[in-house]
């Protein structure tokens, strides 16, 4: 959940939470908490309106799939109400159990509570480890009154927040020891400096703690549980003076049958159509979980979206040299172990942190459907060249405030190649592969460059820039093979878009292709820098290549 990162501007919500549920306590009118077992569960309820929540026992260990007597750690729900006061801003009652174990672990709970912003604790008077008031109550132990108070004082003790209140929780009727004793260890609690008496019954009717409220008075602020005589009307606990009464698990029992419904139609149907208009949309978990206010934070602090790195990967092709393999698909979406050359691609740019990626269509477009991507499609794909398809791209997309990647959809490659595109800080950087001779042996045309400094291991403290490329180039003016990467920097990009225009509006160049453009830019006066390396990429050109692009992936 996202935190509160800044208190309410005005009115009674900038009080101390602790003063908050103190004032609640000890109102005129009946006041109402409702049971939270987590942080979506606790930003629900503040959002209906109530104005304190009860971080209750049974539900907190149901929610970690556990029994409510003490099988989950104190710290296990310390860290949870962490949780849930950082998704809200009204105060939380905690259901402390017993105070997990004698006075030491009291006061130790209420320092622990107070620095995480818990308002108040509930303790209840039995045997540590305790169990659920409702399992054979008349069963359980109660404690000794004289152990019980010396909780109550180390706790108040502890606390450094004077509102911080510790609430005693009363169990003589649960354990059949009646009205008396209820009295007799309210008085002791009170005496000790407890803040308020919840007075608990399992009867189905409000009999004992109505006997109680009249017996008891004034004395201190009473809170009920009426989760057994929940048919009583609200208008008898008004008039009865209590102070709070806790819907106290609620919450969760509303959502299990919900959970066994859909987990049970689901099953049996096996799809989510009958589910779908029956369970809240995902934007709305969204919501409550704060994405907006971590969107507008992204805003604040982070570099606007425009300057993230974007990829264009010309795919229009058919790639017709794989013969059936592409008679009904682009060679992009040909697979090699299960995913398409493209996915493999947007893998690579993904594991980069680059996640705006624009593919330029042509055969068969609607073959090539990704999830998450974007499309241009060059409809004259059988008539042009890449760098046509390239214009169409940079005809869709006129952002000129972040870096542009340029690859092609046959080719696969490592994280690698991306990095050492990013690293250099030139306007115009490309990636040449010093293994030229590789396809010379595999007879394949392939685009070879021609540099200001051939490879070798001097070229490491160098900057290389490119002379010319090209296909025909000859052997003795080949330092390497352009691997068909061009990265350009965000500044850089208007000369490229005003370079690009001009040589595709020229009849001669429909079927330019781009390592055209790499020379254009060369006679163009443009610098473009040249990263030597070896390996990491694979150009499927061929059957062969298909099968050697599996061991590749």
């Amino acid at each position: 959940m996202v935190a509160n990162l800044k208190p309410p501007d005005s009115g009674p919500e900038r009080l101390r939470r602790t003063t908050r549920f103190r004032q609640l306590l000890q109102s005129a009118e009946l006041e109402f908490l409702l049971e939270a077992h987590n942080g979506i569960s606790a930003r629900i309820g503040e959002e209906a309106g109530f104005r304190g929540l009860w971080a209750g026992g049974l539900c907190m260990s149901a929610q970690y799939g556990v029994r409510d007597s003490n099988e989950a750690s104190w710290t296990q729900v310390l860290e949870m109400l962490e949780f849930m006061v950082d998704a809200t801003s009204v105060p939380i009652l905690l259901d402390g159990d017993t105070g997990y174990g004698n006075f030491n672990n009291v006061r130790r709970l209420v320092r622990k509570l107070e620095q995480r912003g818990v308002a108040a604790v509930c303790i209840e008077d039995k045997i540590y480890p305790k169990t659920n008031s409702f399992i054979d109550g008349e069963k359980q132990q109660l404690a000794d009154i004289d152990e019980f108070c010396s909780r109550i004082k180390a706790g108040k003790d502890a606390q450094r927040d004077d509102d911080f209140c510790i609430i005693t929780r009363v169990e003589a009727f649960i354990a059949g020891w009646g009205l008396a004793e209820a009295l007799r260890r309210a008085e002791a609690y009170h005496a000790a400096g407890s803040d308020g008496i919840l007075i608990h019954s399992a009867l189905a009717t409000p009999k004992e703690v109505l006997a109680f409220k009249r017996e008891w008075g004034d004395r201190s602020p009473v809170v009920i549980v009426p989760t057994k005589y929940y048919a009583t009307p609200t208008d008898v606990f008004r008039e009865a003076g209590f102070s709070i009464a806790i819907w106290a698990n609620h919450l969760l029992r509303a959502a299990i049958p919900a959970m066994q419904a859909c987990a049970a139609t689901l099953a049996r149907e096996q799809n989510l159509q009958a589910m779908e208009d029956r369970v809240a949309p995902v934007r709305e978990i969204f919501r409550l979980q704060g994405a907006s206010e971590l969107q507008e934070a992204e805003e604040r602090y982070l570099p606007r979206q425009g300057d993230e790195a974007r990829v264009v990967v010309l795919a229009a092709s058919r790639g017709s040299a794989l013969g059936e393999l592409t008679a009904t698909r682009p060679k992009t979406m040909v697979e090699v172990r299960g995913q398409p050359l493209l996915a493999h691609i947007i893998a690579a740019y993904n594991a980069a942190g680059i996640k705006r990626i624009t593919v330029v269509r042509g055969y068969l477009p609607g073959a090539i459907d990704l999830p998450g991507l974007a499309y241009v499609d060059n409809a004259e794909y059988a008539d042009t060249g890449e760098l046509l398809s390239l214009a169409r791209a940079l005809e869709a997309d006129a952002d000129d405030g972040s870096d542009l990647y340029v690859s092609y959809g046959d080719v696969i490659f490592k994280r690698y190649i991306v990095d050492s595109l990013a690293e250099p800080g030139d306007d115009f950087v490309i990636v040449a592969d010093t293994d030229w001779r590789e396809s010379v042996n595999r007879g394949r045309a392939a685009d070879y460059v021609s540099c200001t400094e051939p490879h070798s291991r001097h070229a490491f403290y160098h900057d290389i820039f490119l002379s010319r490329c090209a296909e025909d180039l000859p052997e003795r003016e080949r330092h390497g093979e352009w691997m068909g990467f061009l990265r350009v920097r965000a500044q850089a990009l208007p000369r490229l878009r005003a370079l690009v225009r001009e040589l595709a509006a020229l009849p001669g160049n429909r079927r330019a292709k781009l390592h055209q453009l790499l020379t254009a830019l060369v006679e163009r006066g443009e610098r473009v820098r040249v990263v030597y390396t070896t390996g990491h990429w694979l150009d499927v050109d061929s059957l062969a290549d298909v099968l050697a692009a599996g061991s590749f992936a």
